[in-house]
């Protein structure tokens, strides 16, 4: 359906929750007797003429590009304008199922990838402005729409009348004459349903859409409590000597215009910044308490929330057939099942954990006697022996990554790679910082999309970087071609201040715009599948593989120029950056793998496991003690603030970022195997097969069709500096 991101979640919050909603009858092939059709049990919607009376969601959007009238939205046009567009909803999916004529192809299979349309235009807005803009009445009403929006949801999963019509379509596939998009679009949408639960008997789907419901609120509350107790957290400074080691543009950034003042926050560019350098050991300690203890007790406590949603979510897995939510989540994923996601992430950890060992060994050394390392020192003094083994500081990169050169720089690899260009444009915006450009492919002319970046953090955007797009692409009838947004939280600089990047903050903004071309160069015609589409733990893949362009030296001969003079970038600092890549890879990869291995545990639970949990800090300590993690490492989400998994579309799923670096370093290795990192051959391939495909195919073959073969894991281990030995010959 074109309610494709209401079904499968922009809004973080919606997102989770009905992505999960997947139900395994005991036979798929048989259908469920219902008295009547789930819809009959809707609530009542009411919505007046007068209440939607100039409401710009009922209008034509004719701004250039189709953006959305933002500076003409206000909260209160939300509620009634998704009131109405759920009515037109209804009446849609009622067409479908009441449609006289014999069940075909584009009477229902077409017309359930094209209902929704005024639903989406409400809810992709709505999504995208609570992620950037948010306040109290949006935070209100997400917990009052989403929630409607998981109900509808359901009753177009449950409606018997629906599925027997999308299985009469697909018992005739293989006498159709369907091209692939139309095959795939058939397969994929009687697959959904199978997986929704339409097969389910009428009482349990009655279990499921209460499991829902409930958890549609529930992720909606974790997100807010997460949003809220991050911004409750701010140190104040007076005293600018605590201050100590921090860079002047740093400093700068944090002060309180006109007062001797700075302030503190646990945005995670504020906090990696101030643990990295910060020198007073005290307040590393309170911020390194405010970061991992966020959510954890008071008004805000997500603990007793995130071990209901766990709970819930087992109790449905159980009554689709599953034996826990991650073996649902993970059955058309890479990975299969929760055991091979689990045995992957152990044999990199293995490697991860005697490194990290050998690098606290390193910072012991260096404190001597005077103290023993603990978790707010980690940052601090690994910085530390990577400045007197490397005899390299980050911050000297910093005037090298200029905000506009770095994503002009992203920019020119995609021109190279894939013969696009990107012009920048005046456009309707949701925030003044919001930039554009008009992307077009420069062989033909044709417009492929609308980019729109927001790069820096406030208090109203939640953490954390992101794509999003406020209109998808779709080709039935007519070609409407996306609009594509990359979010950012860079710490904004001090007025009349360049904006100047970590390298980490470069590789962020090169994956986010892996995503956006992901959107944009999209030539799937049906919205259900064009995009962002496959796997958790293939779509990361054209993401991450961006990344390996954003440090290859000749791109940085391109970009990498100085603020104030336009010098490229030094090879030998280039040199030693790269010497450095590798340095406390150990902490880089046992803190992800612990967060990953969190997840999968969480949702692992039987429904009888999941029940007996009543804390959750005691149920984490005991994962990370099964696996050996070092207690100076915390993992790199918590519990009670993984909003990846509790208030995102990841659960049981964040192993996908590791699962896509096998594909994103093998993938790379091919290009560098040519000694052209811009192949022409392998460019096309990778154009075609990755980011024009979408859904087209199962993520295994259509990586194939690039790569030419199977990956395999030793380019990852060799990236991460794990070479594994191989055996000698004899």
């Amino acid at each position: 359906m074109t309610t494709k991101h209401f079904l499968f979640g922009t809004a973080a919050a919606l997102a989770l929750t009905l992505s999960a909603c997947g139900k395994k009858p005991a036979d798929e092939s048989s259908t469920a007797e219902v008295t009547q059709p789930a819809a009959a049990e809707l609530p009542e919607i009411v919505v007046s003429d007068a209440e939607l009376a100039g409401n710009p969601f009922r209008d034509d959007w004719t701004a250039p590009y189709g953006v959305p009238p933002f500076n003409q939205i206000t909260d209160a046009h939300y509620l009634p304008a998704t009131k109405k567009a759920l009515l037109e909803l209804r009446t849609e999916i009622d067409g479908i199922v009441n449609n006289p004529d014999a069940p075909t192809f584009d009477n229902t299979i077409v017309a359930l990838d094209q209902a929704g349309g005024s639903l989406n235009k409400v809810i992709l807005t709505f999504g995208n402005i609570t992620n950037t803009d948010t306040n109290d009445t949006l935070s209100d009403l997400e917990a009052e729409i989403y929630p409607m929006l998981t109900r509808e949801t359901d009753a177009i999963n449950f409606n018997p009348d629906l599925f027997k019509r999308v299985q009469a379509v697909y018992a005739e596939r293989d006498r159709l004459g369907l091209d692939e998009q139309d095959a795939r679009l058939l397969e994929l949408t009687n697959r959904n349903f199978v997986r929704n639960g339409a097969a389910l008997s009428p009482d349990v789907k009655a279990d499921v859409a209460k499991i829902n419901e409930e958890l549609s609120a529930l992720t909606t509350e974790f997100g807010k409590n997460l949003l809220l107790s991050t911004k409750a957290f701010k140190l104040e400074i007076t005293d600018e000597a605590q201050l100590a080691g921090l860079p002047d543009d740093f400093k700068n950034a944090i002060k309180v215009d006109g007062e001797n003042k700075w302030i503190l926050t646990v945005d995670r560019s504020v906090y990696e910044t101030f643990m990295t350098q910060g020198e007073n050991r005290d307040l590393r300690k309170q911020m390194f308490d405010g970061y991992r203890l966020r959510a954890s007790s008071g008004e805000y406590d997500n603990g007793p929330i995130l071990i209901r949603i766990a709970q819930l979510r087992a109790k449905r897995a159980e009554l689709m057939g599953y034996t826990s939510h991650a073996a649902y989540q993970l059955e058309t994923r890479m990975a299969k099942t929760p055991q091979q996601a689990e045995e992957f992430l152990a044999r990199v950890l293995k490697p991860g954990l005697e490194r990290a060992k050998e690098e606290r060994a390193d910072m012991q050394a260096m404190i001597g006697d005077d103290f023993t390392l603990e978790g707010q020192d980690w940052w601090f003094y690994a910085e530390k022996v990577r400045q007197a083994k490397y005899a390299f500081d980050g911050e000297v990169l910093k005037p090298y990554f200029e905000l506009g050169a770095v994503r002009q720089g992203a920019f020119d690899v995609a021109t190279k790679l894939f013969n696009i260009s990107f012009t920048p444009v005046e456009t309707e915006k949701w925030n003044p910082v919001v930039t554009s450009w008009d992307v077009k492919d420069l062989e033909t002319g044709e417009h492929l999309g609308l980019f729109m970046t927001d790069m820096y953090s406030r208090d109203s955007k939640r953490g954390g970087a992101w794509m999003s797009s406020f209109r998808d692409a779709s080709n039935v009838g007519e070609n409407i071609r996306p609009i594509v947004s990359n979010n950012l939280n860079i710490t904004p600089p001090a007025k009349g201040e360049p904006t100047l990047m970590s390298y980490d903050e470069v590789e962020t903004l090169f994956h986010e715009f892996g995503h956006g071309l992901h959107g944009l160069l999209t030539k799937i015609k049906y919205s259900t599948f064009s995009g962002l589409d496959g796997p958790r733990d293939y779509t990361e893949f054209p993401a991450q593989l961006l990344e390996h362009w954003a440090g290859d030296p000749e791109v940085l001969g391109q970009y990498a120029r100085h603020y104030k003079t336009g010098e490229i970038i030094p090879q030998d600092l280039v040199d030693k950056m790269n010497a450095a890549s590798n340095f406390n890879q150990g902490f880089k990869t046992t803190e992800f793998i612990a967060a990953s291995l969190l997840d999968l545990r969480w949702h692992m639970l039987s429904s009888e496991e999941a029940a007996k949990i009543t804390d959750a800090r005691a149920f984490e300590q005991q994962v990370l003690e099964d696996y050996g993690v070092l207690p100076e490492i915390e993992p790199r989400y918590r519990s009670q603030y993984f909003s990846h998994i509790f208030a995102g579309g990841y659960s049981a799923g964040y192993y996908a970022y590791l699962w896509s670096e096998i594909l994103d370093a093998d993938g790379f290795m091919a290009f560098k195997q040519t000694g052209d990192i811009y192949n022409p051959e392998l460019s096309a391939k990778l154009k075609k097969w990755v980011y024009e495909s979408g859904g087209l195919r199962e993520a295994d073959e259509l990586y194939r069709n690039f790569r030419g073969s199977d990956p395999t894991i030793e380019p990852l281990l060799e990236n991460r500096g794990f070479a594994e030995d191989k055996p000698s010959e004899g």
